[in-house]
């Protein structure tokens, strides 16, 4: 079902901008695509930093814009904490030079102007406007079926719950018996006394597929080995990748991606294009909601886990924010993993995937379908 929320003026194209974002953004440009005379979402971006061009800056923001199949207009909504500025030629908004920047680059490639506003403490105002005037912010989010709260800010969600320190020590002690038991039955098989609950998380590992399927039935209630054996596979890139494509097509996937990474391994047999791509945010597009459901699943793990195991279920966290384009979320967890080690490998490499394409292909893909 597709809600159609209209607006008659800047005021109330205002008040929906937090819905169509699904946040209240703070201290951002956003930008929204134009399909005719109708919107399916919005982009966020940070402010541009005195250390970035804004030439830079408008080619990366219109650029964004471009990529979302049938857009032909644009809108421009700055939020910043800067009050306009009263001058003898009249009131100067905040970062009035970087937004024409912005929309100079968005008329150079054909796109049509909707609205450029600004918010600030003291209330919005336009930047297409000649001789611009403060107007108060009098009007709430419409709820919307399904969106949810959207008062918070591009951040919010992202945290981790808060877990008591017993739970965690009893996922750090399942790691422990699970790690010594694969190392021991490796090596001599099972040993006579061990752990009826390591032996089972040892049983889930002998089909990884049908492993990481079954966690997402109830992703926020898993018991503590099989969340160690979750955490043992997302630290090994083989089966790391096998989660995040599995998660992201279907078991099927995850199946190709097995025997894939397994046949590179033995022989260096090259890995399927189509399998690869999906890690770049190539070919078709996932379903939002198994994603959503891997990324709770592998924010339970990072909430659960010892300090020095959360980078792999962190990054994973990264990469599921990412596919289902929230890059701010992506770039938070990436920050949390350089606390505990700056030099977590699959978190140079994701930062770097996000840097090159701040949103997966599939994302203007869908962003495209719900315009029409």
């Amino acid at each position: 079902m597709t809600t159609v929320l209209r607006a008659s003026g800047s005021a109330e194209f205002l008040s929906i901008v937090p819905t169509l974002a699904g946040f209240t953004p703070t201290e951002s440009l956003v930008l929204l695509p134009f399909r005719g005379s109708r919107t399916c979402g919005a982009m966020r971006l940070d402010l541009p930093r005195d250390d970035v061009g804004l030439d830079d800056y408008a080619d990366a923001a219109i650029g964004l814009v471009a990529r979302v199949d049938g857009t032909d207009a644009v809108a421009v909504v700055v939020y910043t904490d800067d009050d306009p500025q009263p001058t003898r030629d009249g009131l100067v908004l905040p970062l009035a030079v970087a937004v024409d920047e912005v929309l100079g680059r968005a008329d150079a490639v054909g796109l049509r102007i909707v609205d450029a506003l600004c918010v600030s403490p003291a209330g919005w105002s336009s930047y297409l406007d000649d001789d611009p005037v403060i107007r108060a912010l009098d009007r709430e989010a419409p709820p919307v079926p399904g969106v949810g709260d959207v008062s918070g800010d591009h951040l919010s969600g992202a945290g981790l719950a808060k877990v008591d320190l017993a739970e965690k020590e009893r996922v750090g002690r399942a790691m422990a018996e699970l790690t010594e038991l694969l190392e021991t039955s490796s090596a001599r098989g099972l040993p006579d006394i061990a752990n009826p609950q390591a032996i089972a998380a040892l049983v889930l590992l002998e089909d990884l597929p049908a492993f990481f399927e079954s966690l997402l039935a109830s992703p926020h209630d898993v018991p503590a080995f099989a969340t160690a054996a979750l955490l043992w596979c997302l630290d090994r890139p083989l089966f790391r990748d096998v989660a995040l494509t599995q998660w992201a097509t279907d078991v099927v996937g995850g199946v190709r991606t097995l025997d894939a990474q397994l046949a590179f391994a033995g022989t260096g047999v090259g890995f399927p294009a189509d399998l690869g791509d999906v890690f770049l945010g190539r070919g078709p597009d996932p379903d939002p909601e198994r994603l959503r459901l891997a990324l709770t699943l592998v924010r339970f793990a990072a909430s659960r886990a010892p300090r020095a195991s959360r980078p792999a279920p962190l990054t994973a966290a990264a990469w599921l924010s990412w596919a289902l384009g929230r890059s701010s979320h992506a770039a938070h967890y990436l920050d949390l993993v350089r606390e505990i080690d700056p030099e977590y490998g699959l978190a140079a490499l994701i930062e770097t995937l996000i840097s090159a394409a701040v949103l997966p292909e599939w994302a203007f893909r869908r962003g495209a379908a719900a315009a029409t």
